[in-house]
């Protein structure tokens, strides 16, 4: 775990110089208001606790209490606007000192109380907004927190980074406060400065509110492609990968870590979790003898979809060598987890190997895994000898199924390994429509969640951005439409994916591409898709990827809308 806590805080400090922080140094350095080390204290101190707080437990608050995340983001621009207008307006200055005055009874009013409980509140709101281009260590332990699944360890690199991330950002406010205390000219200007200080907090904070901070990293990474590449270099290392693997994680969509096993290590029971199909029961012990080649698949993942061909095809060709492909359904959406929807899928994909229900998880944190697809190649002696993540690697992972069954006897030196490798063209991003996953979505209007509302388009909508138009019901997991309401999208890809399910009997969307009706997918019949089953739906097939307009209109109220994939 030292290692780990070590590396986590090396890269915690690095990270101030990342394109994702870049759109918060404004805030930082406004925290520099001349009144010594108090004020920056107070931002660090609240900074630590609130990045620590958040980055583990922010999942389970809003899964226990139904409370979007971004409501509390919007709790902590508003701070930083009162912060901002403090530096402006000195009313709103007096009225922040005698709230904290009430805080304590041992200390006049001053600025010293008021420089550090203030710096906190702005760094508690500090810790919510810092979203770093992290590497693999905090990538690993948010992808525990996602699921819940929070221990010791996890909470000292996350502490461990967030003071790395602290202690430059405390030596950039420092610096700051001592330079309008000792240069002449700033100390002649300090006033001024604290103003502008001021407004560039409040115009940093409202920035924040209209994601232009995202549109600012999506500038500089775009502008300067290099710039922040090599700042996670530092933990690509195989004593981290070591140190990862013991620590484990859960989670979804995360980077992938460790591609190849090179330790052996006993492959983890599978633990039910929901019925079998296709298959009675199996473990893992029962299966020594075999080769075993455990995927983990969610039915609306096109990830997962694409991996199938190459599954069934290994499956016929192995099986009577000796090669077992257990298929672990460990859903993501709610609908995933019925029985009967996860049957309809095993059969619309043609799935003849055995698949096992992982509702609660229980298998993919035995295995430390991290998301969708992922396969596990488990040796004849019950070990792991292989991973593989994500799409691709088909001839590698074919090669390796040959030399496991080869040591377990069987003879398949002869049979050829002819695998056509599929090519992704999406540059955009899985985009989520419930609020819990709500980050792409360009409106003039605030989101207001498990309630309708009537939304409008944006005069522009950037690229990989949607919006709403008319009546919709934004819920944790999905947004629900009503009749006559719509949906923009602005996406790059060749191929575009929607998962969707109806709420009673069907449901039917219009889709136009570009104002016209043309390259659409297998799921669309006269322009129209039905939605009569909780699946992933085909919309968009075109000859070649580009940048693209998609609109989707509402028929009627009977839709339910969860994410969109794109190939």
């Amino acid at each position: 775990m030292f290692l780990l806590v070590l590396f986590a805080f090396i890269a915690g400090v690095v990270t101030v110089l990342s394109p994702c922080v870049l759109p918060l140094l404004p805030i930082i350095l406004s925290s520099s208001d001349g009144s010594g080390k108090q004020r920056p204290l107070g931002v660090v101190v609240g900074f630590i606790l609130s990045f620590t707080f958040f980055t583990l437990f922010l999942s389970t608050i809003v899964r226990l209490s139904g409370l979007p995340a971004e409501s509390l983001r919007f709790i902590s621009i508003f701070i930083l606007i009162t912060f901002g207008a403090s530096l402006l307006i000195p009313w709103v200055q007096l009225q922040l000192e005698l709230l904290f005055a009430r805080f304590s009874s041992f200390a006049p009013i001053g600025q010293n109380r008021a420089g550090f409980l203030g710096g906190l509140l702005v760094g508690l709101s500090l810790g919510l907004l810092w979203t770093p281009c992290v590497g693999p260590i905090l990538a690993s332990v948010i992808s525990l927190a996602i699921t819940g699944t929070v221990t010791t360890q996890a909470v000292f690199i996350t502490f461990a980074f967030a003071l790395g991330t602290a202690i430059p950002m405390f030596i950039i406010m420092l610096a700051g406060a001592t330079a309008l205390k000792k240069v002449p000219w700033l100390v002649r200007n300090t006033a001024r400065i604290q103003q502008l200080f001021g407004v560039l907090m409040i115009l940093t904070a409202v920035a924040i509110l209209g994601n232009f901070d995202r549109k600012f990293q999506t500038y500089v990474l775009q502008t300067f492609p290099k710039y922040g590449a090599g700042l996670t270099k530092i933990e690509d290392n195989q004593s981290v990968k070591n140190q990862l693997n013991k620590l484990g994680s859960a989670g979804e969509n995360a980077t992938p870590l460790i591609d190849v096993v090179t330790n052996r290590v006993p492959a983890p029971e599978l633990i039910m979790g929901g019925e079998w199909f296709n298959s009675e029961p199996l473990n893992i012990a029962d299966l020594q003898g075999k080769v075993v080649l455990v995927d983990f698949w969610t039915y609306s993942c096109i990830n997962c979809q694409r991996t199938f061909p190459y599954l069934k095809k290994w499956w016929v060709s192995y099986k009577d060598s000796g090669l077992v492909i257990i298929g672990v359904h460990s859903p993501e959406f709610e609908f995933e987890k019925n029985p009967k929807n996860v049957q309809k899928a095993i059969n619309d994909f043609g799935i003849t190997y055995p698949v096992m229900q992982d509702n609660d998880f229980a298998t993919w944190k035995a295995y430390k895994n991290r998301y969708w697809p992922a396969k596990y190649l488990i040796d004849a002696k019950g070990q792991i000898r292989y991973t593989h993540f994500g799409e691709g690697g088909y001839d590698e992972t074919e090669k390796k199924i040959q030399e496991l069954l080869t040591e377990a006897g069987a003879n398949v030196g002869a049979m050829k390994i002819e695998n056509p490798e599929y090519q992704i063209y999406a540059r955009t991003p899985e985009l989520y429509l419930g609020y819990s996953r709500l980050e792409y979505l360009a409106s003039p209007e605030r989101v207001m969640t498990d309630q309708k509302s009537a939304y409008t388009k944006p005069a522009e909508l950037d690229r990989n951005t949607f919006s709403y138009q008319g009546n919709w019901t934004v819920m944790s997991e999905y947004a629900a439409p009503d009749a006559k309401s719509s949906l923009d999208l602005s996406f790059e890809a060749k191929e575009v994916y929607i998962v969707a399910r109806p709420k009673n009997g069907t449901g039917k969307f219009k889709v136009t591409l570009d104002n016209t009706q043309q390259f659409l997918g297998e799921d669309v019949t006269n322009g129209e898709v039905t939605v009569a089953s909780d699946r992933l739906y085909k919309v968009i097939l075109l000859d070649k990827p580009g940048k693209h307009l998609l609109k989707l209109e509402f028929l009627d109220n009977n839709v339910e809308l969860y994410a969109f994939t794109f190939g």
